[in-house]
């Protein structure tokens, strides 16, 4: 099979804009990816729709925001994507393999060769919430000034739409080894994956695996453990078969407790 090209890799990455509070950041993000080479721009639920002020800081970028799809949720948004990746500047409960920028754009490059790949911003004033951050396979952190480390939405995007063009023109330098490989050709989409973790944690209700404790800190790990293992279409299903199973115990179960039966 023959290696992808640059432009097919390109068409593959996406950014994502998720709650963006004012429109004209809209535009300068996508001036940002346009200079890079980059087109597919995506927003997730913006508090206002594009307008003047997003075409005029667009500036010749006017195509990537019409072209743009819009979304209510996050999930709908990288639902058919290989790997996302979510930019955050804080340390959260959610724990995330946390990626320099260089990292994050080779890796991203080796994800995209087998399928969409997300990055994710959120909004200009609080970012990701945790469970948008969930949604992400990584974490990527832009190490600025530590005396004045926000940066604007738009030179974020600039800057990992930069390490994703020298990624494209094989300008990476040396990688770090990653704990977590990019996912490969056939890895499970986002949406099986979230199907899968939607019957993970049914299945540990009705088992009543958590014994009265809060299950988020469990299923939190246990997504991580998951996603650690770039799962593929078919191991997706195997599990949800090993679930289903179990699921149908349970119920046998609690039907036999409720005729009074035991064993």
């Amino acid at each position: 099979m023959n290696a992808p090209s640059t432009p097919a890799l390109a068409d593959n990455l996406r950014i994502v804009l998720v709650g963006t509070q004012h429109p004209g950041n809209i535009g300068s993000a996508a001036r940002a990816m346009k200079t890079m080479g980059l087109s597919k721009l995506v927003l997730v639920a913006p508090e206002k729709a594009p307008d003047r002020d997003t075409q005029a800081m667009a500036a010749g970028a006017d195509d990537l925001v019409e072209a743009a799809p819009v979304f209510a949720t996050l999930a709908e948004a990288v639902a058919d994507c290989r790997w996302v990746l979510g930019a955050t500047a804080r340390s959260r409960r959610i724990q995330l393999e946390p990626l320099h920028p260089r990292d994050a754009g080779a890796r991203a490059l080796v994800a995209a060769a087998s399928g969409p790949v997300a990055l994710v911003f959120g909004r200009e004033r609080t970012g990701l919430d945790n469970d948008e951050l969930q949604l992400c396979h990584a974490a990527v952190h832009i190490p600025s000034d530590p005396a004045f480390s926000s940066l604007n939405l738009a030179a974020a995007v600039q800057v990992l739409s930069y390490e994703l063009r020298c990624a494209l023109l094989g300008d990476v330098g040396e990688v770090v080894e990653a704990r977590t490989p990019p996912p490969g050709e056939g890895a499970a989409s986002h949406a099986e994956l979230e199907g899968l973790f939607g019957q993970l944690a049914e299945t540990l209700d009705q088992i009543d695996f958590h014994k009265g404790r809060a299950p988020e800190s469990a299923m939190r790990k246990l997504r991580r453990l998951y996603l650690r293992a770039n799962l593929d279409s078919a191991e997706i299903r195997l599990l949800r078969g090993v679930l289903a199973d179990s699921q149908r115990m349970a119920r046998l179960a609690g039907q036999g407790s409720s005729d009074g039966k035991i064993g």
